[in-house]
């Protein structure tokens, strides 16, 4: 196999991912995907690939690969060093790797994930229609590990016009945009007030599942067990300590806690490069 990458050092936590599974809840299967779609997205088209195929996403601690054959790459998204053979090379540029060569991608420096794309794209088999690794479900591709060898698709013929990227890093305070419902009648006004007028600091314990919050408690109007019901990407669910969880990728279909509001999706990607200790306001109506 010509059309390969080796994998000689993993990283804490490299996954394939592409855009996702939507359309799946009903059987009880996560959406999963990149989490920061935008860059997965902007990393494709630097190579001439469409726009949902798979790709790496790579979690702030970087990883070391071999081409079996020559490759464009792009590294997106969280910033971090790109060498090839040792030697430096751009971040959010096209880059034309010789075959047999070692690229390295280190920590991230800024935000949390970081997208690789190679051209023809990463060709593990589709499960439901995508590549992408559900850390939940156990679906697609396991995350990768030492040794493993991917294949590779076809790449375009004709190279991309895109030639290069920005990336902005989260500032200091996430601002998320909120909706209400479907079960913020659980909540007291105060509650609803506390959501929408208090700071919450990002959880080390967040994922590729959830972002989880720590701050003020949501005070419960009504008291009891909520029957499982459906969630969606964004949910804000409660559960029974009164601390926010913003659910992500890979949430779970359906929940036993109630969701008092749900995230604009296109906030979701800044929360999910944002760090531990990170500052995380939701601005939305108030009731």
């Amino acid at each position: 196999m010509t059309g390969a990458i080796e994998v000689l050092r993993a990283g804490p936590l490299t996954t394939v991912q592409d855009l996702g599974r939507p359309g799946f809840a009903h059987l009880g299967v996560p959406r999963a995907g990149a989490l920061d779609g935008p860059a997965l997205r902007a990393a494709n088209r630097l190579v001439a690939n469409p726009d949902d195929a798979a790709g790496l996403e790579v979690t702030v601690g970087g990883c070391r690969l071999r081409l079996r054959d020559a490759r464009t790459v792009a590294v997106t998204g969280a910033p971090a060093s790109v060498t090839v053979d040792g030697q430096p090379v751009g971040y959010g540029v096209p880059v034309r790797v010789p075959a047999g060569s070692v690229l390295t991608l280190g920590p991230a420096r800024q935000g949390v994930r970081t997208y690789l794309a190679i051209s023809g794209g990463i060709a593990v088999p589709a499960v439901l229609g995508s590549r992408s690794t559900d850390t939940l479900s156990g679906l697609g591709p396991p995350p990768l590990r030492d040794g493993d060898v991917l294949p590779l698709g076809q790449p375009h013929p004709v190279p991309s016009t895109v030639d290069r990227v920005e990336w902005r890093a989260p500032g200091p305070e996430i601002r998320l945009r909120i909706r209400l419902g479907p079960r913020d009648d659980w909540f007291t006004d105060e509650a609803i007030r506390t959501l929408c007028g208090t700071p919450y600091t990002l959880s080390p314990m967040s994922n590729r599942v959830g972002a989880r919050l720590t701050g003020a408690a949501l005070g419960r109007r009504r008291a009891g067990e909520l029957e499982p019901e459906g969630l969606v990407l964004g949910a804000v669910q409660v559960p029974a300590d009164g601390q926010p969880l913003v659910f992500l990728a890979d949430h779970p279909t359906t929940g036993g806690y109630p969701v008092v509001a749900v995230v604009d999706a296109a906030d979701l990607p800044a929360l999910a490069q944002a760090r531990p200790g990170a500052t995380v306001t939701f601005h939305g109506p108030q009731r």
